[in-house]
């Protein structure tokens, strides 16, 4: 994905009001999860569907902009397909209580892999990576002494997948040098709530009951996942909005 300059002025204004339109199936969904909260004690396959219906709306609203845009740009590509992975996650951690847990970390490790593809490695931005390796580290020490078995080593490498794509999303952001666009900005944040939400999920199942636990890693699953939908539709968005200007 080739990132311009551009920063918020009238092109940024355009741009997010054009996408906003797009994005209310993805807002409505998400209402429709909050307002039922199904218990998660009894799993179903109409709670799994509730629960990944935001996720389904975001693949819809990759696909609306076209299929020749999906086919010349591999990062929105890796980004649709990190959200379906993340769907299957999600559907999997529906039945996590029977033995699923696992099934689930595996296709959000995918996920991050597709979406540590679609940031790409430019620029390389040695600093953000340094921060996000001393987190990654802490957050596994933290975490450490209430592993056991093959969670010791799964986690391990999950905080290592998860960690590196929060370095590329960081690592393209480049506020110092100007050279941001409100697209990397929502890879960013998007990756760093991406981070919040499965560090609370770890804590809350491995070392102690987090108060909201389930309304903390929702909201922020959510909201990253739309964040990091959003980066993917820059290169047609910014094309339009210089016609426009």
């Amino acid at each position: 994905m080739k990132f311009y300059p551009l920063c918020w002025g009238h092109e940024g204004r355009f741009i997010v009001k054009s996408e906003g339109p797009k994005l209310v199936p993805f807002f409505k969904a998400t209402c429709v999860y909050f307002v039922l909260w199904l218990p998660t004690s009894s799993p179903s396959w109409f709670s799994a569907l509730i629960k990944c219906l935001p996720i389904f709306c975001l693949w819809v609203f990759l696909l609306a902009h076209g299929f020749t845009f999906l086919c010349a740009h591999s990062s929105a590509r890796k980004i649709l397909a990190g959200l379906i992975f993340s769907a299957l996650g999600d559907a999997f951690l529906i039945w996590q209580e029977q033995g699923y847990f696992v099934h689930g970390l595996l296709m959000f490790a995918i996920t991050h892999i597709l979406y540590s593809s679609a940031f790409g490695m430019k620029p390389i931005n040695v600093r953000a990576g340094l921060v996000i390796t001393a987190v990654s580290f802490l957050c596994y020490i933290l975490l450490y002494p209430y592993l056991s078995g093959p969670f010791t080593y799964l986690v391990a490498v999950y905080i290592a997948l998860i960690g590196f794509m929060g370095w590329r999303a960081i690592a393209g952001l480049q506020l110092a040098n100007d050279l941001w666009t409100w697209t990397k900005l929502s890879a960013c944040l998007g990756a760093v709530l991406f981070m919040v939400s499965d560090l609370t999920i770890a804590v809350n199942k491995f070392c102690f009951p987090v108060p909201h636990s389930r309304a903390i890693i929702m909201a922020t699953y959510y909201a990253a996942q739309m964040l990091i939908a959003l980066s993917a539709v820059e290169c047609q968005d910014v094309e339009v909005a210089r016609k426009r200007t």
